[in-house]
């Protein structure tokens, strides 16, 4: 599926992110995608998206739409041509838009549920949950710092930048095959959230990742992003 090069705003995105134990992501990652193993885990998430006028690269801003997002992802590779590349698979994508669910998958990339959102921002203090039409629920409480998690697998912040900036492409599933979408950041730039509380229904699932197979590990902030979303082949 190919579609115009989109453009738009990042006005906020929250990267929840864990480390799970590969055997159990392997399961969940179809082909030719394989975890991408970090320090001996593998690394799944959620990202927490709210945009702002989004349309057609060259059209004014005006006639762009806004929508809260929900994108659960978790890291791959997989050789092409004899190179490893390296991106993230979504199993799934949720959106308050509900022309977003209507067209996702069929004019844009991947299938999206429809979701209600409920944000809460004041002085660097974030909550969001939502709750999808097929009752998957997420949430988090988090609050702006300084100070990147001590207990972190990634060590730094910059490390951490670094694994996720590099995650640009992402396939989400599409009947048969897999859609292709790379986001381009005018500029990267993350800083780190204290979280207080975070639930994910999907990654607490034990009947899909077993009790203990992922641990919470850390979460990061974007905000003000000018991007553009572009198709890439599918798989």
């Amino acid at each position: 599926m190919r579609i115009p090069t989109i453009h738009g705003y990042i006005d906020r995105r929250i990267l929840i992110n864990f480390s799970a134990d590969p055997s159990a992501v392997e399961k969940i990652v179809p082909f030719p995608f394989r975890p991408k193993i970090y320090k001996g885990r593998a690394i799944v998430g959620i990202c927490l998206i709210r945009l702002k006028h989004i349309k057609p690269k060259g059209f004014p801003d005006f006639i762009g739409v806004n929508s809260e997002n929900g994108a659960h992802r978790i890291a791959v590779e997989w050789d092409e041509n004899g190179v490893t590349k390296t991106g993230v698979f979504i199993p799934r994508r949720d959106t308050s838009l509900k022309l977003n669910a209507l067209v996702g998958g069929r004019i844009f990339p991947g299938k999206h549920h429809y979701a209600k959102f409920n944000v809460e921002e004041n002085d660097g203090n974030f909550h969001i949950d939502f709750k999808s039409s097929d009752n998957t629920v997420t949430s988090i409480d988090a609050t702006e710092t300084v100070e990147f998690s001590d207990t972190s697998i990634f060590g730094t912040l910059n490390n951490a930048s670094t694994f996720f900036e590099n995650g640009d492409l992402g396939y989400s599933p599409n009947k048969n095959k897999f859609d292709g979408l790379r986001l381009k950041a005018y500029k990267w730039e993350v800083k780190p959230l204290d979280v207080l509380n975070v639930k994910s229904s999907f990654f607490e699932n034990e009947a899909i990742f077993p009790k203990g197979s992922v641990t919470f590990d850390n979460a990061l902030l974007m905000t003000n992003i000018e991007h553009e979303w572009k198709s890439e082949a599918g798989k």
